[in-house]
Formats: C-alpha cells, structure tokens, sequence
C-alpha cells in the first residue's frame, strides 16, 4: 500500500505529469469524473473565441470557404482517427454519439440483407441499446438477441461498447471482432468510455462510433464520429442522406447521389462553434504518447482499489487488464454517498441502482488525486456523512 508521500513522487516521476498543466483545474477539486465530461483544456477559450470572433465575426458567410468550416467534419476526422487506429479518409466527426449509432447500423443491416438478427448487449449504455430497438421497432423483422449468449452465426450485426459504462469491464476487441465477423456478422464498436483513456484499435471492425467530451475533453455537446472501414465505403449506405453528404451539395439536385468515401457519411451543416472546442483538445492529443496512457490508468486504478479495500463492493473486474479507466463500487444508498463526496470536494458519478464511478484520466489525474479521493471516501463512509437527508435530494443529472 502506498503513503501520500509516495504517490507525491510517483507524480513526480510520471513521464505525462506536464499535461495536466494543459487543463483549468479547479482550486480544492479532485475531478473523477473525465469519464464523464471531460476537464478544460486551457487552450480552448481562446480558440473558441477566435472562431467567435475572427473567423465568425470578421469573415461572415464567408468563413466557409476561408477559415475551413466546410470540411470541418473530414479534417477533424482525420486528426481523430490515430486515437483510434485508424488511418485518413476514414473517419467522419460530427452530430451525436447516436446519431452515430443510427447511421452505423442502418448501414450494417443493410450489407447484410439475409439476416435478421442484432446482437446488442442489453447492459449497454442506454442510448446504444435505444437506437438498437427503434431501428429494429421502424424496420421490423428484426429480433434483438443480448450479446451475452454468444450466438453470432445468423445475426447481421454486433454492437458492442469496448468498456461498460457502470462497471468498467473491458472486452477484447481483437478476439471479439474476429470471432463475430468469422460467423459472418458485421461488428460495431462504441469507443465512448475508452478513447483517450486507452490505445484503442478498431482497425479491423466494420464501424465504430464514439465520443469526445469524455476523455478527450472537447466539452459539452462536442461532435461525436463515426468510422467505416474502407472495405464498406463503396457500397455502405448512409440512410441519413443529408445534404453535406451528398455527391456535390452546391449543386442543389433534386434527387439525392452519395459522395465517395467517408464523406457520403457526412449529414448536416457542421457545428462549427463546437468543433472550434474539439480542435483545441486535439491539439493537446496530438502531443500524447498514447504508449503511456494505460500503463498510468491502470496504476491509478489499482491504487483506488487498494485503498478502498473491502469498505464498499468492487463493481469493476479485480483484474486491472479487464478494467476500462474508470473503477466502479456498489453501495445500497450509493447517490447520496456521492452527493456527499462531492460535497467534500471529490468529484465522481452515480449511474441507477447502485454504482459509484470514478474515472481516472491519465492527462491530469494525479496519484496523490487518488490517495486524497480514497482518504474523503473512506471518511464519508466511516462518519456516515451521507446520511444527512439533503443528499438524498435528486438532481437531474447524477
């Protein structure tokens, strides 16, 4: 078990300690929750405002074609697609993680039109199981079969997240794609809750969709983006045929022709103000050693474990190598045991009915951030903190 001394000199050691120098962190927060939203980085307002200002403000319409606003959802695409292992030309930012999911799908099904089958874990992350049923629900035809019986061999498509929003279980991706696409199905993959926090590679999926505002720190509401694998661009079918998505959308046709490439998977007019935040944050990422991010996330994760021992259930593997970045615990009265946490300065999440989540992002989560967040809970829990009846108010957003 580590002291605080310790943990003092290992962030002293910590080949990406100066990147927490590239984020606001605020005075007296210990931030968990990068899993979540992710910290400011602090390049972004003034990027931001340039956008607003300069490109917006001094260029006018005509920021389209001068500041580069057009092509947003394709350049962007490019700067995110080493972060997921992925080359140019091969990923497309922009809309919503669901969105996303929709488009991904839609078109997987229809690559594989003699089956009638996804397979979609129903502990998913609400919104990835939603899109699932409504395309199903719209489609019909189509039987939903829950990825944990293992049965791929007439479904048409998998959807699977790489890490389990509640408990933080990671799946192999590499085993999974391959045997899901030896039975002939076609495999999706949700990066949400592992882009930024781990070296992610869905090279050899089919699709794969994600987010940025979690660990890559692009803000609330950042563009979500969506990757296709090059074998699927000439003949995938974006059934969200947007005008950005078609062949030539300044020429105003009457009937819809899909663009080449990744691009046929554009939708609608880029949220410019929003991918203005998003290229602040790739800037930082640009800079990362990807190699180090999960040798410090699962040292930081261990360390949370050791420390709470057995003062509340481990929801997350034991095994640090199945764990995501984030660790998660259970406890019956678990809302109000974060409500006072927070309280104390230690910010984590609460995720229905039971679960306590800290995420642990390796840019500017430090050891001694740990030491400190496990010392506050081990006293909320010890002192029963939480029982006191204002925290058992519900917010609309735990």
């Amino acid at each position: 078990m580590l002291d605080r001394d310790r943990c003092i000199a290992l962030d002293a050691e910590d080949p990406l300690r100066d990147f927490r120098h590239e984020f606001t962190m605020t005075e007296g927060v210990i931030y968990l929750v990068g899993n979540s939203l992710g910290a400011l980085p602090r390049r972004t307002p003034e990027r931001v405002r340039q956008a607003v200002e300069e490109e917006w403000g001094g260029r006018l319409v005509g920021g389209w074609n001068t500041a580069g606003w057009y092509d947003l959802p394709l350049t962007v695409g490019d700067r995110i697609a080493p972060l997921i292992g992925v080359g140019p030309g091969q990923v497309v930012a922009g809309n919503s993680t669901s969105i996303a999911i929709h488009q991904a799908v839609a078109a997987a099904l229809k690559l594989r039109p003699g089956r009638r089958v996804i397979v979609s874990d129903v502990r998913n992350f609400p919104t990835d199981h939603y899109m699932v049923q409504g395309l199903a629900g719209a489609l019909g035809g189509y039987e939903i079969r829950d990825f944990a019986e293992g049965r791929f061999d007439d479904a048409a498509v998998v959807l699977l997240s790489e890490v389990d929003y509640r408990t933080s279980e990671r799946h192999d991706v590499a085993e999974v794609t391959a045997r899901v696409q030896a039975a002939g199905a076609l495999m999706i993959w949700d990066v949400c809750h592992s882009v930024g926090a781990l070296q992610v590679d869905v090279s050899a999926a089919d699709f794969a969709v994600g987010c940025t505002y979690k660990y890559l720190n692009a803000g609330p509401g950042a563009p979500a983006f969506l990757y296709v694998n090059p074998r699927h661009h000439a003949d995938a079918r974006n059934d969200l045929s947007g005008w950005h998505s078609h062949a030539e959308p300044f020429a105003f046709e009457a009937d819809y022709r899909p663009a080449e490439g990744i691009r046929r998977f554009a939708v609608s007019t880029p949220h410019v103000l929003s991918f203005a935040a998003l290229q602040a944050a790739l800037d930082v990422w640009e800079r990362v050693p990807l190699d180090l991010l999960r040798a410090k996330s699962v040292a930081l994760g261990s360390l949370l474990v050791d420390l709470v021992g057995d003062a509340l259930e481990l929801a997350s593997p034991a095994d640090a190598e199945r764990r995501g970045s984030h660790v998660s615990f259970r406890h019956p009265d678990g809302y109000p045991v974060m409500r006072a946490l927070i309280d104390r300065g230690v910010h984590g999440d609460f995720r229905a009915p039971d679960i306590l989540r800290f995420g642990l992002a390796p840019l500017y989560t430090r050891y001694v951030d740990v030491y400190d967040a496990a010392g506050t809970l081990l006293e909320v829990l010890d002192k029963e903190h939480w029982r006191d009846e204002k925290y058992t108010q519900r917010l609309a957003v735990t």
